[in-house]
């Protein structure tokens, strides 16, 4: 049995419409998660904290975010839903640092920075994912 193209068939390359909606979401959550960590430090030296609590909040934080790559790899595996995922990551770092800036004291702010940096673990493999299935393998490489 033979497997012909239909005249109806979906077009293989994306739009640039959604390559450059994928880049716009990737720069601003870049933007979001890198500067997420000097927002903090400076913000918590200006509500009077020590050096020793901003280190072990900025601290756990960075091991929360070690920690979560393998079941972030997992939830996005399971998922069907790149962009929800994305989405959620998103939502989850804006709450944090609202979170943060509203309420600075150490059990807030400690559990506000693990979930900001639980969504390391799935944000970058989204991304990559999703460019993944608009691009292809052999275009990857070259789109990230």
């Amino acid at each position: 049995m033979a497997i012909t193209a239909s005249s109806d068939a979906i077009d293989s390359s994306p739009s640039s419409t959604s390559l450059s909606g994928l880049d716009g979401v990737n720069l601003f959550l870049a933007g979001m998660q890198s500067g997420f960590g000097p927002f903090v430090a400076v913000l918590l030296a200006d509500e009077k904290w020590t050096l020793q609590n901003i280190g072990f909040v900025l601290s756990v934080s960075g091991l929360a975010g070690l920690l979560s790559q393998l079941p972030g790899g997992e939830l996005l595996d399971a998922s069907r839903s790149k962009r929800f995922l994305v989405a959620l990551g998103g939502i989850m770092v804006a709450v944090s640092a609202l979170v943060i800036a509203l309420w600075p004291s150490l059990p807030v702010v400690f559990a506000a920075l693990v979930l900001q940096a639980m969504t390391g673990g799935f944000l970058g493999p989204a991304i990559a994912a999703i460019s993944l299935g608009l691009v292809g393998h052999s275009a990857l490489a070259e789109r990230l």
